[in-house]
């Protein structure tokens, strides 16, 4: 990433789930910038750039995507589908971030080419650790074809 901070879009819907994410990446200190959308038609408005997400500059595209699955007005395995369909999108990780612990989730998920699923768990200790080894993972030693 050469010192540039990673773009991260979170898609999630639940106001205390998304605040807690954004401060664990805080703590975790990976350099990034969090966009946050509440749900699946507004994700895929900011990733299209569409309407108010148009303007590319500030809307641009991410690094990674951060994915609930439960989201209102379109689900994360229709936003996920359109994403991995997307020639443009389809090369973006995108990590399935959900309370779901449902097979039929799971299944889903990768039959749709998810990157990653993490069930998020309950203690604030052990969600904190998770998204700071995600962060690592995904931002800093993971290689993109697109990044250098």
């Amino acid at each position: 990433m050469k010192g540039n901070p990673a773009v991260i879009l979170l898609v999630e819907d639940d106001d205390a789930h998304a605040l807690l994410t954004m401060r664990s990446f805080a703590d975790a200190k990976v350099p990034n910038r969090i966009y946050w959308v509440k749900d699946g038609e507004e994700a895929l408005d900011y990733l299209f750039h569409r309407g108010r997400y148009a303007d590319k500059e500030k809307s641009p595209r991410p690094d990674l995507i951060l994915l609930d699955l439960r989201l209102p007005k379109l689900d994360g395995h229709e936003v996920l589908r359109e994403i991995k369909k997307s020639d443009v999108l389809k090369h973006i990780p995108v990590v399935v971030l959900t309370t779901s612990e449902s097979e039929a989730d799971l299944i889903s998920a990768y039959g749709n080419h998810v990157n990653s699923y993490l069930v998020k768990p309950i203690d604030f200790g052990e969600f904190s650790e998770m998204i700071r080894e995600l962060g690592f993972y995904w931002l800093i030693w993971n290689k993109h074809p697109w990044k250098d």
